[in-house]
């Protein structure tokens, strides 16, 4: 996916949850493999470094994580997106 002529929410009050962090596990959603369900795309919270599947991904693992621990914002880990999402307010961040 690549996001051009976008809104980016710069005052959304989400970004200070937002860590260096490290990723859980590389090139996979962590509770897919636990699972052995399939995913499409790749979410990394930016609070704990979880790695979960995108919501086109049958089980939305990245959207379940960041409402079950109230961690909202993610970043794409595709190989070459370079966007981040808040999924409280559904907008970029």
């Amino acid at each position: 996916m690549t996001v051009t002529n976008m809104t980016i929410m710069t005052d959304d009050p989400h970004i200070a949850m937002i860590r260096a962090v490290e990723p859980s596990v590389v090139g996979a959603c962590e509770d897919c493999i636990r699972l052995g369900t399939p995913w499409l795309h790749l979410r990394m919270c930016l609070t704990c470094g979880h790695m979960g599947c995108c919501d086109s991904s049958p089980m939305r693992h990245a959207r379940q994580h960041a409402l079950a621990h109230q961690h909202p914002i993610v970043r794409s880990a595709e190989p070459g997106e370079n966007w981040r999402w808040c999924y409280l307010h559904e907008a970029f961040v």
